[in-house]
């Protein structure tokens, strides 16, 4: 295995994206603007230094990470901030550090997936569990509240319909490298200022796509209304959000917040993809040194 960032990198990189992503307006969920759903920007922030060791461990597989990152988070935050930050960054992260030789992020992407095992399964789950019991959804196969009889991967195969993180999986992360980073790029390009950026990153997530969280907790239906409600609200962030955007998209903040509407899973998808990009700036920055 060739590493390509050393591990105080990935978690410094772990680190800055969790970070910005807090301290981005984002409606619905926790942010330096406004608290929610009976938590603070704090348990966030603790859960991350807590997660970013386990996530940037090189001698731990992808399941380990997630595990350990989501035992050290409840041990400092008591409940669960970042299991989908923990599935989507892990993989990220050991891309980044082991695999195949080459400098594309997205391909060694590929072979940290393709190798997922029993173990790696064993682990998320409990980590799962552990964060929400049978958050993958109660089914006949592979149920989180049971041990594993299938690869991490093919765990997430089944459950790829109704999850979207389980989806991201078996598509080599495509709604991150796919759609989100572009978004992002052509946010700055456009001139949007740091937390704007990310403002615009996450309206455009959610205008997007139904959230899964949502959808597990609501329903489908409220999914989709919400994605509904972020289209409608287009001119507070396209093409980029900006000083004039905050009445506005404080008001679909507090919205959301009153009927107890997290979307949760566009969080994660935003911090994965402020994750892959400060991981792809890093293995730049590396590569010309």
């Amino acid at each position: 295995m060739t590493a390509l960032l050393s591990p105080r990198a990935i978690e410094a990189a772990y680190l800055a994206a969790t970070r910005a992503e807090l301290t981005a307006l984002k409606p619905g969920n926790v942010h330096t603007f406004a608290p929610g759903h009976k938590m603070q920007v704090w348990h966030f922030e603790k859960s991350a230094e807590a997660s970013a060791p386990w996530i940037a461990d090189p001698k731990l597989g992808v399941g380990s990470r997630i595990l350990g990152g989501m035992e050290a988070s409840f041990a400092v935050a008591g409940c669960n901030t970042n299991l989908g930050i923990l599935l989507l960054a892990a993989p990220l992260a050991r891309a980044a550090d082991g695999c195949i030789e080459g400098v594309d992020l997205r391909a060694r992407l590929r072979c940290v997936l393709a190798g997922l095992d029993l173990d790696d399964a064993r682990h998320a789950f409990k980590a799962i569990a552990l964060a929400n019991p049978g958050g993958l959804g109660a089914v006949d196969a592979e149920d989180v509240s049971h041990p594993p009889s299938v690869s991490l991967l093919e765990a997430m195969r089944l459950a790829a319909g109704r999850d979207r993180i389980s989806r991201a999986y078996v598509t080599d992360l495509e709604d991150v490298f796919g759609t989100a980073l572009p978004i992002l790029a052509e946010a700055r390009a456009l001139g949007a200022t740091v937390g704007f950026d990310v403002t615009t990153l996450h309206m455009a997530l959610l205008a997007t796509f139904p959230d899964s969280h949502i959808a597990r907790k609501h329903g489908l239906q409220t999914a989709s209304a919400v994605m509904a409600a972020a289209e409608a609200r287009r001119a507070a962030w396209f093409p980029v959000a900006g000083p004039k955007s905050v009445p506005d998209l404080l008001e679909f903040d507090q919205y959301l917040k009153n009927r107890g509407i997290n979307p949760g899973t566009t969080a994660d998808f935003v911090v994965a993809t402020l994750f892959a990009d400060e991981l792809m700036a890093r293995i730049d920055a590396h590569i010309a040194s």
